[in-house]
């Protein structure tokens, strides 16, 4: 069955990438991708797709729309395009450091560790974190931090890792720790958003941003936690936050419907035409598949996990997926956006096309990522 599933998923984003040559898929309300230039916190996702299918598949074509792509993210960062955002590890994770990974390319290598640059401008030592949104005096979001923010860490890490410049570390660290005291909550549950003094640095409160209401849990965001928090211990071995992302993932489970695809939050009232978040289950999913890889063989919730993971996929393969639909722009359907705001509540999103392909390249032939 994963094979038949990535089979049908990498025709449709060759398809999509012969579509619309030099374009990136952003987010709709129609049932289609509104294709565009390199300017949403979204695109590095496609280039992530183009990536998995050439090391699934060996497929020149894919790494050659692949690489064609560096050039835009290298104008989009010379010219701070649409760059005001923490979301630069998504952007550039998937593009730049994914090809030096897979090729070498030097030019790629450079691009990344400019790019980590680039976010290490995001932390501010007034509350101690990296700001998530807005330039360092805006009212509203200078003091916030969001959960999101745990799967840009990893470009800090590679970037320490490349260099040996301990800063790059203490930073992702830093921001880790503040993300654990603050987003998640005693019961394994998650804060979308937290709120900071900017200039004194005091707590204020949690929030959320595209949630059902500042108290509950929104899928999508606990999904960012079972993943950042796994990848935080991958690259530190803090055990805190294997625990962390465990709890997590256990909060996602036991929460999900019986068809083990989320719905867009944990808290809100379940109607015949309440919205799912696919997206966040794909990534849950992967995060789940880096907690097997690095729990220890004999622990005893490993069965638990293994279990819910090939559940929830077998689910997004059956009853979800594009792949008997031959003209659809997206791997998966049903993902939500922002629901609250209006913004595509039902439709393809593209990170969860993204890690839906991720979780099943790894499934089959243990293809990782670029995190």
């Amino acid at each position: 069955m994963w094979k038949e599933a990535i089979e049908s998923a990498m025709e449709t984003v060759k398809r999509n990438a012969t579509n619309h040559p030099g374009l990136f898929p952003h987010i709709s309300n129609e049932l289609k991708y509104d294709w565009g230039q390199n300017n949403d916190w979204i695109d590095g996702f496609f280039t992530g797709l183009l990536w998995l299918s050439y090391e699934y598949s060996g497929d020149e074509s894919y790494k050659q729309l692949a690489t064609e792509q560096l050039k835009s993210f290298k104008h989009r960062l010379d010219n701070h395009i649409v760059m005001d955002h923490h979301d630069i590890g998504f952007l550039y994770s998937l593009s730049a450091v994914a090809e030096w990974r897979v090729t070498g390319n030097v030019e790629a290598r450079e691009l990344a560790l400019l790019a980590a640059d680039k976010l290490m401008n995001r932390y501010r030592d007034g509350f101690g974190a990296i700001q998530a949104w807005g330039m360092e005096n805006d009212p509203e979001n200078g003091g916030r931090i969001i959960i999101d923010c745990l799967m840009n860490l990893p470009l800090l890490h590679w970037a320490y890792q490349e260099t040996g410049d301990s800063r790059y570390y203490e930073i992702a660290e830093k921001h880790a720790q503040k993300s654990l005291r603050f987003l998640v909550r005693g019961d394994g549950s998650s804060y979308h958003t937290f709120y900071f003094d900017r200039i004194q640095g005091n707590a204020l409160r949690g929030g959320t941003h595209q949630g059902y209401e500042d108290g509950s849990t929104w899928s999508r965001g606990q999904s960012w936690g079972v993943y950042g928090f796994a990848l935080s211990y991958r690259y530190t071995r803090k055990e805190i936050y294997l625990d962390t992302a465990k709890r997590m993932a256990r909060y996602f489970i036991e929460h999900l419907p019986e068809d083990y695809v989320s719905y867009w939050d944990f808290d809100v009232a379940i109607e015949p035409d309440t919205p799912r978040d696919s997206s966040a289950t794909a990534i849950t999913a992967c995060g789940i598949l880096d907690i097997l890889d690095l729990m220890t063989p004999d622990d005893p919730e490993r069965e638990y996990l293994n279990d819910a993971l090939h559940r929830m996929m077998s689910s997004l393969v059956e009853k979800y997926s594009t792949r008997n639909m031959q003209e659809a722009e997206g791997l998966i359907q049903h993902g939500s956006y922002h629901v609250r705001g209006g913004q595509a509540p039902d439709n393809y999103m593209i990170w969860g096309d993204y890690y839906y392909l991720e979780a099943l390249v790894r499934m089959d032939k243990g293809i990782k990522g670029y995190w």
